[in-house]
């Protein structure tokens, strides 16, 4: 392995040179702390940033076995220390007169929620960040005063202050990984207590306007009612007092300033574990749980809504393919895609839903007789749902879920940010009830359906690329010629997830579309591989910018593929 000196020896050669040189940098250099590996520097570097690997040596790094003994602590290891990086490359950054940041160094920096990525791994041997450099250049002319400025001096910073456990926060390092331990066993007691949900009291669930981050102005934390509270035993934090949701179907009552509709996003959000202070550390879902909400527009391709709407305006119920659905039809597909996945929870809000897919008022029906031949609500199903299908569902909202009283097994209210349970008093109420004249076939039949995809139409290419695919947003994704929509898609975490989709989909048409297969057996297949080879088995190259999305958001993004075609229905 060639050390630090011959790197700085190659930067002085090829200084002033053409940006084509930095080639000559590829390979392993002993930086003392640390080895720089370069695996490969593009032909167009001076275009984009490039991806080098840090690999700190554990008996340099030195971060106790403990801390990444089991798979939940090492993600949480992982996911801390990326941060830590990110923040030592903002103080490492070099302004200039106008006060403008020249950042040249980069890592795919999280959000509010953990994830398994690719930015940095942990290991018994060494910790290993994958950093993306911007090479710098003068008129495509290699600025090697620039370059050492990088690597002997902000690298070595960033390395210094980021992978080094005795520079750290003990402290900090032991909450962080010991909170996400909490919360996972939090997840792993949820069906064992017979809960699809469990959100602690003291939870800050306001976020600040349209992002992810907590709102600290709201003050109002959730509190649960003393004849409903419960409390879990965790490993580290002892006892956690709160309110678990049950499986089954469960009511939430509350009108759109008491809480409700912000408990309902942290149960959504509640698959991920939360960094310390974000207020949902401990609002825990079980991790097959999928929000469905109402979305104008979508495409739809060969799916058998005919549980949910009986007519439609174009085509078979038993095939519904659309370019562009209307809300209630929209929102009946996505119900019936989470199912057909694997989905055992799903959770509605009024506040995002078609009012005519959750329900209709049954005192009119003497006055509309036809509607019933139209549309089957959800309340009118979810009874056969719950018990034919063992699908729990969660419904929360105050002015169109009255039907769903004499279905539900638990009835919360949530008044002031306080949960009660009301199930006694809702069930004396006169709330109506409906029913289905159900000639359609059974509902296992039409719920559980098999939708064989057409591999041809899952292509990524575009003019002269093999492959095009790029996230550019949370919920915006290009894939060759097609822009696949992802805004009601909620459960979405981070962009890279967006992109890790995109390569999802490249991935299984290249391992598992040579011929048909029902879109069930395909994610079965991704996770399997996911779950053994993790996301390096996604690309050829390294990658420092993958993270780990659910079966779900996955197929919900095939969903959308307005080039998708589905060959037929099992």
């Amino acid at each position: 392995m060639r050390d630090k000196r011959e790197f700085f020896n190659i930067v002085d050669d090829i200084d002033g040179k053409d940006v084509s040189e930095y080639g000559r940098l590829v390979g392993d250099f002993d930086f003392s702390r640390f080895v720089l590996k370069v695996t490969q520097i593009p032909a167009e570097s001076a275009q984009k940033p490039v991806l080098f690997i840090v690999r700190v040596p554990q008996i340099i790094a030195g971060f106790p076995p403990h801390l990444f003994d089991i798979p939940v602590r090492r993600t949480a290891l992982e996911d801390l220390l990326t941060r830590k990086v990110s923040e030592q490359i903002e103080l490492a950054s070099q302004y200039d007169q106008q006060g403008i940041s020249r950042r040249h160094l980069s890592i795919a920096v999280p959000g509010q929620k953990i994830l398994p990525r690719t930015s940095l791994l942990v290991t018994d041997e060494y910790v290993e960040a994958r950093m993306y450099i911007q090479l710098p250049h003068r008129d495509n002319r290699i600025d090697g005063q620039r370059v050492k400025d990088i690597f002997f001096d902000q690298l070595a910073q960033v390395v210094t202050g980021s992978l080094i456990y005795c520079n750290l926060s003990q402290q900090e390092v032991e909450e962080f990984v010991n909170g996400m331990e909490d919360a996972d066993q939090i997840r792993q007691v949820l069906p064992t207590r017979g809960w699809v949900g469990f959100a602690a009291e003291g939870s800050l669930l306001a976020r600040y306007g349209n992002t992810d981050y907590p709102d600290y102005d709201k003050l109002d934390t959730l509190r649960v009612a003393d004849d409903i509270a419960i409390e879990v035993e965790v490993p580290n934090a002892g006892e956690v007092k709160g309110v678990g949701i049950p499986a089954g179907i469960t009511l939430i009552l509350g009108d759109d300033y008491s809480g409700r509709i912000e408990l309902m996003r942290a149960l959504a959000a509640g698959i991920y574990n939360h960094v310390p202070g974000d207020g949902r550390e401990r609002v825990i879902s079980v991790p097959d749980i999928v929000h469905v909400a109402a979305e104008t527009g979508r495409s739809v391709q060969k799916v058998n809504v005919s549980a949910f709407v009986r007519k439609l305006q174009n085509g078979e119920a038993t095939e519904y393919s659309v370019d562009e659905a209307d809300p209630c039809s929209a929102q009946a597909t996505a119900t019936l895609e989470a199912i057909e996945i694997g989905a055992r929870a799903l959770l509605f809000d009024e506040s995002d839903s078609a009012a005519s897919f959750l329900t209709r008022d049954s005192r009119l029906d003497a006055l509309l007789p036809q509607r019933s031949t139209h549309v089957v609500p959800l309340a009118a199903r979810a009874r056969q749902l719950a018990d034919e299908l063992g699908i729990s569902i969660v419904v929360a909202g105050s002015a169109a879920v009255a039907e769903f009283i004499s279905v539900a097994d638990t009835v919360l209210r949530i008044e002031n940010h306080t949960i009660y349970d009301v199930t006694n008093e809702a069930k004396t109420l006169d709330a109506g009830q409906l029913t289905v004249s159900d000639d359609a076939a059974d509902a296992e039949v039409v719920l559980e359906q098999n939708r064989w995809v057409v591999p041809s139409s899952i292509e990524p290419s575009k003019g002269t690329r093999d492959q095009f695919i790029e996230a550019e947003s949370l919920d915006l994704l290009r894939f060759g010629n097609s822009v696949v929509g992802l805004q009601d898609v909620t459960q979405l975490a981070d962009r890279h997830q967006t992109s890790t989709i995109g390569l999802i989909l490249y991935y299984a048409k290249l391992r598992y579309m040579d011929e048909g297969r029902p879109m069930r057996e395909i994610m079965d297949l991704i996770d399997r591989d996911l779950g053994t080879e993790g996301l390096e088995c996604l690309s050829r190259d390294l990658r420092g910018d993958l993270a780990r999305p659910r079966r779900y958001e996955i197929a919900a993004a095939l969903n959308r593929l307005p080039s998708l075609r589905i060959s037929h229905i099992e």
